[in-house]
Parts: C-alpha cells; structure tokens; sequence
C-alpha cells in the first residue's frame, strides 16, 4: 500500500505558561516563552480507501516553535514522550477509528513554556485478546519473579546487528535459580508484586507493588540520585496505575537463527514510566512467551540499546523445594566416643586476639572448654577472671574437600556476648591469606540477638563487611537442636536451615569456591559480631550432635 502523507497543521500563537514574574538568569541568557507552535501529525498508510491508516496506529508528530528548546507530547492514551528535536513517532494502539487529543508543550529557556493541540483520528487493527485473557486471568493477575527458574533475570545482546547468532535469548548472563533472593543487595526483587487488571471497557491496567523498594540496574542509578557502582535496592514509588498498550513487537524475531524459537510478538507499553521489576529505564517489553502460569518478557536498556534484559514471572510467589545433589556420605565425626575430640579429624587454634575480630577470649585445647560427652561435642565459653576462654576446633590438614553438602546438627549458647560460628576456610589459607583463600560461614549468630542466625560468603572484593550475607529467623536456636547446612556445587552455593535455604550464591570458575576448603566449629566471645557481653556470664556452650559431609 502506498503511504500518503495527511497533515493536520496547527499554527497558535504561544499560550503563556507563566505565573509571576522572573528576570532573566545570565547564565541561561533570556528567560523567553516559545512562540508560533506549529504540529503536523502524518498518520502513516493514509489513502483513498484508508482516511485514518493502514491499521498500524502509526503517526508521525512534527512540533516547531520559535524559542523552543526541547517539546513533551502528551498524546492523549495515556503515553508522553519528551522530544527534543520536536519529531517523534508514537503507536495508537486501541482498535477501531479513535480520536486522539495530542497536547504538545513547547519548552522554553528556565521552564517556560506554551501549548496547543490537536486532534488525531487513527485507525489502530492491532489486538492480542488472549494476551490480555493470560495476563489476567479475564479479570485481575498478579504476578511474581520466577526465581526457581534460572534466567529469571538475564541480560544478552540487543539486536542481531551485535550478535545474530544470540541476540535473542541471555546469552551473556542468566541468574541460578534463586540467585537474587536471600542477598541483601537484591533481594527487593524478589518480592515484587505485578498484577494487571482487564478494564470493563478492555483497559488494560497494570500495577507493580515493589513493597518500598526497587532493584535499580548500576547504570539507572541517578533516577533515585544514587551511584552505588554496582546493581543495588533503593526506595522507590511505584504506587499508581499505569495504561498498557499492545503494539506488534520491535524485535525482529524472524533473524532468530533456531527454528524452534517462536516468539509470541507482541509488545506490552506502559505509560507513568512504569517498569516490570527491574530498573533499566525501559517501559516497552517484548512478550517472548505467556501462559496461564509463566510469563516471559524482553526489553532493551534504556540508556543501552546494545543490551537486552530478560525477566521470568510466574503467577505464585516463589518457594525453593531444597532437593540435595549429594547423598554419598563420605566423612562424618558423631561424637560418641567420649573425652577429647577424635585427633583424626580435628585440631586446634589456640591464644588470644581474635584473628582481627576484637574477640575476648583465648583458645585452649582444655576439656573444660571442648569435651565430648553424652553423645554431643560440647564447646563451652568461660568467664575466667579478667577474662574468657574457650575452644576453635577445625579440620585444617585432615579433611579438606572441594563441594559437597556440609550438614550440621546444633544448639547454640544463650547468654549475651558469646558467638558461635559453624564455618569453612579455603585449604590454601595459610600460603594466600585471608579473604583470597575464601570462607564460607554455614552459620554465624550474633552475641544481642539470639532470635536469628546467618550466612555469609567472604572473598576478594567481597569480605568483612562488603560479604556477601543473608540471615533467617531461629527463635528456637538455643533451646533445640536445629540443622545448620551448605549445598556446594561448581554453579551455586546454598546455605539453609533445617533445608531452608535462606542464601544463595552463583558460583563462578572466578571465585576461590572451587578448591578445597576445611571445617571449623567456635565459640567467640565480645567482639564484632559478640558485642557486649553480659557482665554476669559465667560459661556457655554449644552442643553439636554430629558433622556429616555428602558428596
């Protein structure tokens, strides 16, 4: 079909938008109002048997004015756009023959600006009707991150023109399965809520309930003036409801080298600014796949078109059945022989200081600081004097292993102060030094608050207080015996109570997480995860019922 330009030309002299009176600022030159707009609105596929287009929605809207230096268009859809060159190209989406109210306003020095409109009758035959029926459920939807999917989030070329071969899948990074939730700096992604709503009148409405918090991409930082330098969570509003239009898609799914690949095309457009989860400046996302329970979405960076994000959903909110790789138990100590530990499997540290920590006690080898009886290894913290000790068992030079799954059966110490700790060190620890050799902290309790324990992952770039950390509650820690365990692969670390993941970790060849490492079993006093101790503690201890590790 041949495309003939129909032009609707508006020429106003500029209405004032100007309350008071301001001087000029001479570091902008003169404050001056826009004058003389002119709109012309091309509504593409115009012919003699097409008044209003060929059924694309296309129209192409010309703003000039004198004194302009940059233009918004409201285009009556519910969808803005600020154009500096006063040329953009916007999609009508809803179906049939509409008349659209495009207000254009003119920007002029200091904010000043002026305004007209015009009227655009398009004709728009695009629809997906069973898209809007999935995303819905014919009424309202709510959607969550397919965090047990890997690729939940991912991030891959952005047109065939960087890489025919995969611009259409994450080829450069897809997340393990639960990868951005149980860390501190993601985990706001991880609750997000997406839900759309199908209007009486075939409105569809969206709304993202990102509970205070979003997941800002390091580039899209400076929305929330913010430069973290890395991908972070910072307060955000999302409330509000947000107009979604359906366009064909942008993504030129027919380059896709797989022919097994079929994407749906379809575009979803949200005015407001609105966003699925992730920031990266983008409220135009391509559906590669929808179902009545998954839903699987493309969009390029907003700031970086080379880049295209990738998100999973699905429509109830993720919860990790912990299903272990590792049933062969290759070393275990069940502490039943009693007296001192079993000099086969474990040594000691022993003296003062704290390795750094600030830590009160020395280390003994003594049996009224680690004994084994009734069944159990007993670490027991003592006030001596001035003073406190107690006992650091480790496995150092003994049992070393690469991956695996650390199970850990445990009660821990009440009394304020005291810090117990069920860890790992990389094996080459004494050559490289701390935090190049790695550690992996199983479980860690603070000395104040006895209700929760942690996890943590120290390594270069990501030690002390940079870790990479996540606690969950244990309100029964120190009145019963709970199973404190790591999942330790060559892809993903997983740190869990009573096979409750609560951390997780994507291990890379990258990290010192693939090379042997060695147990360790402490009872610290004070220092900076202790803190205060109480001024009557008198002794403390930690029972372990047994250490087992499954390759």
């Amino acid at each position: 079909m041949k495309n003939i330009k129909f032009n609707i030309i508006f020429v106003l002299s500029a209405v004032l938008l100007v309350f008071g009176c301001q001087e000029d600022d001479a570091s902008i030159g003169s404050i001056i109002a826009p004058t003389n707009i002119t709109v012309s609105a091309e509504i593409v596929g115009v012919d003699a048997s097409n008044p209003n287009g060929d059924g694309s929605g296309l129209v192409n809207i010309t703003a000039t004015a004198d004194s302009a230096i940059s233009f918004k268009f409201d285009f009556g859809d519910g969808l803005s756009e600020v154009a500096p060159s006063g040329k953009t190209t916007h999609r009508f989406s809803k179906v049939g023959v509409n008349t659209y109210t495009v207000v254009v306003n003119a920007i002029g020095t200091g904010g000043l600006s002026s305004s007209t409109s015009v009227d655009v009758e398009v004709f728009s035959s695009f629809d997906d009707p069973e898209l809007k029926q999935l995303l819905t459920g014919g009424s309202t939807r709510t959607w969550y991150l397919a965090a047990t999917e890997i690729g939940h989030l991912g991030v891959g070329p952005g047109n065939s023109g960087v890489d025919p071969e995969g611009y259409w899948y994450p080829k450069w990074y897809a997340a393990q399965p639960f990868e951005k939730c149980g860390i501190e700096i993601s985990d706001c992604l991880c609750d997000d809520e997406l839900t759309f709503t199908l209007e009486g009148n075939g409105q569809l409405t969206y709304q993202l309930n990102n509970n205070g918090s979003t997941f800002f991409n390091a580039g899209h930082q400076g929305v929330v003036g913010q430069n973290a330098g890395e991908d972070a969570c910072f307060e955000f509003d999302t409330s509000g409801t947000s107009l979604v239009s359906l366009s064909p898609s942008l993504t030129d799914w027919t380059l896709v080298p797989d022919p097994a690949f079929v994407a749906r095309g379809t575009t979803l457009n949200f005015s407001n600014d609105a966003f699925m989860g992730y920031y990266v400046s983008s409220s135009t996302y391509d559906v590669i796949s929808v179902s009545d329970t998954e839903l699987y979405v493309r969009t390029l960076d907003g700031n970086d078109p080379v880049l295209a994000w990738y998100h999973k959903f699905q429509t109830s909110p993720a919860e990790e059945t912990f299903e272990t790789v590792f049933n062969n138990l290759v070393w275990s100590d069940e502490f039943d022989t009693p007296g001192a530990p079993d000099a086969s499997k474990w040594t000691y540290d022993l003296g003062a200081g704290g390795w750094g920590n600030q830590e009160l006690q020395t280390y003994t080898n003594n049996a009224e600081n680690v004994i084994v009886e009734d069944g159990f290894l007993k670490i027991t913290a003592k006030a001596n004097g001035s003073g406190y000790t107690s006992a650091r068992l480790k496995s150092e030079n003994l049992q070393e292993f690469t991956y695996g799954r650390v199970e850990v059966r445990a009660k821990l110490p009440a009394a304020q102060g005291t810090w117990p700790a069920i860890w790992m060190l990389g094996a080459n620890f004494d050559t490289v030094g701390w935090p190049t050799c790695g550690e992996i902290d199983i479980m860690e309790q603070t000395g104040q608050d006895k209700t929760k324990t942690s996890g943590a992952l120290h390594f270069p770039g990501n030690s002390a207080g940079n870790a990479v950390t996540s606690d969950t509650s244990n309100t029964t820690s120190t009145t019963e015996f709970r199973n404190y365990s790591v999942e330790w692969t060559a892809t993903a670390i997983k740190v869990l109570v009573d096979d409750s993941v609560f951390l997780t970790f994507a291990n890379t060849p990258d990290t010192p997480f693939n090379a042997d490492f060695f147990m360790i079993l402490n009872v610290a006093m004070g220092g900076t995860l202790g803190g205060t101790v109480d001024p009557a503690f008198t002794e403390d201890t930690m029972e372990i019922d047994y250490v087992r590790v499954y390759q």
